[in-house]
């Protein structure tokens, strides 16, 4: 199993922490918040990524080819032509592939240009680079696979400046008939992130550059009744403002973080 995740997002809500840096690198505590997701996905057996990048990628690239020298202590000997010494190095035995996907792609584009990191996979999670939450994994898989679409998307219940999504019970499971990204409404379930699609998925992706997963896609999956919800009620928390920062970073910092399931 992989976890794909969007890191393209520039975070012009928190220019005043991330005016350099792309937005699943603030960070919370001492690590990006792309680091917490990570660990959630990890917690769960999932520790095989694939990052799709956008503004600023580099900043990633340079994190996770330097993650052993950033979280160990180092001897480095002079002596001996620069050698170095990792001491007690990371624990996090992840494979990351860090895929380049361009500035100004889209969420759906993101996506379906990592379609050959994928290929071997019956299924895959997606989720966003910019959001935390106490999210059991394994009890999503297990939903997505008990129902057989294509699509299972995470709902939650935050505040109303989202899109909302429409579902009915048919059989034992709800399916979405209606996806709508951010109407006037404020009412119902919104679009949480912690996707996960099977292979078939890939019907739904055209080659365009601008195309937007949360719109045509997601749209025709529900239409085809191939998009099923799963209702996370617990913690979520996107990271969109300096507000949601703040808040995220004093959970952290007192040890209250509900999302550290690890």
């Amino acid at each position: 199993m992989k976890a794909v995740i969007l890191c393209g997002g520039t975070g012009t809500r928190i220019r005043d922490v991330a005016d350099d840096i792309p937005k699943p690198m603030v960070r919370i505590g001492e690590w990006p918040v792309l680091w917490h997701i990570m660990k959630t996905y990890a917690h769960f057996g999932i520790t095989e990524f694939i990052l799709c990048l956008g503004y600023k990628g580099w900043t990633i690239k340079e994190y996770f080819l330097n993650y052993q020298a950033l979280t160990a202590d180092i001897t480095v000997d002079l002596g001996h032509h620069g050698s170095v010494e990792l001491h007690d190095s990371s624990p996090e035995a992840w494979r990351v592939t860090l895929a380049q996907t361009g500035e100004q792609t889209q969420t759906g584009a993101r996506v379906r240009a990592v379609r050959r990191y994928l290929e071997d996979c019956d299924r895959f999670c997606l989720t966003y680079g910019d959001g935390v939450a106490d999210i059991n994994i394994a009890a999503l898989l297990a939903f997505h696979q008990s129902h057989g679409r294509i699509a299972t998307v995470t709902g939650v219940r935050p505040p109303g400046r989202f899109g909302v999504m429409n579902a009915v019970d048919e059989g034992s499971v709800p399916v979405i008939r209606r996806f709508e990204e951010k109407p006037q409404t404020s009412e119902g379930l919104i679009n949480g992130g912690f996707f996960v699609f099977d292979h078939r998925l890939w019907q739904y992706l055209d080659d365009d550059p601008l195309l937007i997963l949360e719109q045509e896609p997601l749209a025709r999956l529900a239409r085809d009744g191939q998009l099923v919800l799963y209702e996370h009620t617990g913690f979520w928390q996107p990271m969109d403002t300096f507000r949601e920062w703040k808040l995220l970073n004093e959970l952290w910092a007192t040890g209250n973080a509900p999302w550290k399931q690890w």
